[in-house]
């Protein structure tokens, strides 16, 4: 029985390590900081990003091979939320790769923080936890390696700045 556990706790902890599970409930998944209220960091879990309300894009990105439902956070919530006064987002994925963005693209385009796709939760091995998306399919403007490049995934932070 032991045994049995530990090879269960094993497994989980080899799949969590390579990314194959989605974050879990009440870890911080995403950290907000720079030109916001209060001036101090905010870290969210997975629920607190949910609150905020939730949007679905249904698009084709270059990343997949057909058109795929995200749902996610719209990003205008999320900034709302955190009482961002910048014009610029600098976005930190897991793996530091970093993007930046102008924050008028947020109510120009709807662009959303993803955390689910096609109906499931994305694990890091899979562009999760969260991915910000674009809505490619319905401007054709968007299909340019300029919004590409700021689609990043896997993203951990985000930091306001003027």
């Amino acid at each position: 029985m032991i045994k049995t556990i530990r090879s269960t706790l094993f497994a989980c902890a080899a799949l969590l390590a390579a990314g194959a599970l989605p974050a879990a409930a009440g870890n911080v998944i995403l950290t907000i900081e720079g030109d916001i209220a209060g001036g101090a960091p905010v870290d969210m879990t997975l629920e607190d990003i949910e609150a905020l309300g939730a949007a679905t894009i249904v698009t084709k990105t270059p990343w997949h091979e057909n058109a795929v439902t995200f749902e996610g956070v719209p990003l205008s919530a999320l900034l709302e939320k955190a009482g961002a006064t910048g014009t610029i987002l600098s976005v930190l994925a897991l793996n530091n790769y970093r993007s930046e963005m102008p924050v008028s693209d947020i109510s120009e385009h709807g662009v959303i923080l993803a955390y689910k796709q096609d109906g499931a939760y994305m694990p890091v091995s899979d562009k999760g936890p969260l991915f910000i998306v674009y809505p490619f399919d319905a401007d054709p403007a968007l299909k340019d390696e300029v919004y590409y490049a700021r689609s990043a995934w896997q993203v951990r932070s985000i930091t306001v700045e003027d």
